[in-house]
């Protein structure tokens, strides 16, 4: 599996047909995995979803890949190329940064083998923030749901 010493990413920018058919392939499965993760985070009590608030799974996951994933990043291995995918979340409430409003995003890994066209892409992880740990291993903070100006990084969660 490739880490970040090993993929050379492009810059962040405007997804084309390609990302975007490659993402709609995994969107149900985009859409399953933040419901679970959710949840998970929630079993647990840990404020990783908090920023969705009160709002339901249903609404949460009420996105279109044509309309919301906003940016990506495309790293070639030997074995395909990693996509990462910046996917606007539009029920989530919008917050103030830096004086402006930002909406809500989570940050998607997906690969995609080489050969074979959009049928055999598949979903990798979502980002979940947790910083940096103390010396007794809690995080410092839980982040599921990005603002716009959180870039777009290797992860490999």
């Amino acid at each position: 599996m490739a880490d970040k010493n090993d993929v050379v990413f492009n810059a962040e920018h405007e997804p084309k047909d390609k990302a975007i058919e490659a993402f709609q392939v995994v969107e149900a499965q985009i859409k399953k995995e933040i419901i679970a993760s959710r949840h998970h985070w929630d079993d647990h009590d840990v404020p990783m979803w908090s920023r969705a608030g009160t709002i339901s799974d249903k609404d949460l996951t009420n996105f279109n890949i044509s309309e919301d994933l906003v940016s990506v990043r495309a790293g070639p291995t030997t074995y395909g190329v990693i996509l990462l995918g910046k996917i606007r979340l539009p029920k989530v409430p919008k917050i103030t940064v830096g004086g402006r409003e930002s909406d809500g995003f989570v940050h998607v890994r997906i690969h995609d083998p080489p050969n074979r066209g959009t049928e055999d892409v598949t979903f990798h992880s979502l980002w979940t923030d947790e910083g940096k740990r103390d010396e007794n291993g809690r995080a410092e903070h839980y982040i599921a749901i990005q603002t716009d100006d959180v870039p777009l990084e290797f992860f490999n969660e």
